[in-house]
């Protein structure tokens, strides 16, 4: 089977992130373009991992007859944009989230993805860690039979620069929404209603931009069970990314992963490695495994786990929740978006 060659667009971090799993880790794929409206970053990128072309113009991937999918890694504002020249240009498509702040823009993306019936894969990575796979498949297999309630913590080490801060679209649509959509994964239903409440208490100027970070969301299932998130930008011990799914027969929990299971004792008590750092390295292997399913559906010609729906989703629960921060009660799904009454 011939290997699949891709174009990544964007070459920051995350973009680096995938051409070099693409390029080390996962033989069924060839990366062979990147560009980035900075150049010289795409030239680094290509430099470092042997790629053989670099653009300034995202545009130009889409041309390049040798690019049978591409990676949208750029900033949030010109993903559904670069979603629908790709599509119109019949390249397959995996895109980091969310796919557009706007919901017109989400709705017009995934409309030009229907009709060039191409595939897309949004990057909701957590679903592909090991810990919280295992997880959502022990809670499918109906070993704790019905859940009752679902609890998420996760927090950073610190918080992103403020320039970032001031683009994000608010801490529910850039942090929680990673939370929203382990949510319907973990639980396997939708959510109907959510609750938000939320301050700064980390950082005065992340308020001063109109703001918080830190905030605490609970949820209501459509099957009748509840949800409980809480978000923190800021932990003084790292980054704290943990799940609870508690049933009728039992609970399953997932922990923090450490660098190693060794433990220190001596005078002063037990001591433990350190969290992992930040998300990197947190969800390095999820990253691999994100990528591996995305090449094998591009192979196989199945539908991406983690559909444009999925991603629409999303922000739709990033909006119900910033309402009801804002208004201070709860707001179903259905306000945001009529269609997701039923």
């Amino acid at each position: 089977m011939e290997r699949i060659k891709i174009g990544v667009i964007g070459a920051g971090r995350i973009g680096r992130l995938h051409a070099e799993n693409l390029t080390y880790r996962i033989p069924e794929a060839e990366v062979v373009a990147v560009a980035d409206l900075f150049e010289a970053a795409a030239e680094r990128c290509a430099k470092e991992l042997g790629i053989s072309k670099t653009f300034g113009d995202p545009s130009q991937v889409f041309e390049d007859p040798d690019v049978d999918a591409v990676l949208i890694c750029s900033s949030t504002n010109t993903h559904a944009s670069l979603i629908e020249q790709a599509a119109e240009a019949g390249k397959h498509i995996f895109c980091e989230k969310p796919i557009a702040l706007d919901l017109e823009a989400i709705d017009r993306a995934l409309e030009a993805v229907k009709k060039a019936e191409v595939l897309l894969q949004v990057g909701f990575n957590r679903r592909f860690d090991p810990n919280f796979r295992r997880a959502q498949e022990l809670v499918t297999q109906g070993v704790i039979g019905k859940p009752h309630v679902l609890r998420i913590t996760s927090r950073d080490p610190e918080p992103p620069p403020l320039d970032y801060i001031k683009v994000s679209g608010g801490i529910f649509l850039d942090m929680t929404i990673h939370d929203f959509d382990m949510a319907r994964f973990m639980m396997g239903d939708e959510v109907e209603e959510v609750y938000a409440v939320g301050a700064v208490l980390v950082d005065s100027r992340i308020g001063e931009l109109g703001d918080i970070d830190t905030a605490a969301v609970t949820l209501r299932f459509r099957g009748g069970a509840m949800g409980v998130i809480d978000n923190s930008r800021r932990a003084a011990y790292g980054y704290d990314q943990r799940a609870e799914v508690f049933g009728e027969k039992g609970t399953i929990v997932v922990s923090n992963p450490k660098p190693d299971t060794t433990v220190l004792s001596d005078t002063q008590g037990n001591h433990t490695p350190p969290l992992l750092h930040f998300f990197v390295e947190r969800y390095t292997d999820s990253y691999i495994a994100e990528m591996q399913e995305f090449i094998g559906c591009l192979q196989e010609g199945r539908e991406p786990p983690v559909t444009g729906i999925d991603g629409k989703v999303s922000v739709v629960m990033g909006y119900a929740a910033q309402r009801s921060y804002e208004e201070g009660r709860p707001v179903k799904l259905e306000e945001i978006v009529p269609e997701l009454s039923s």
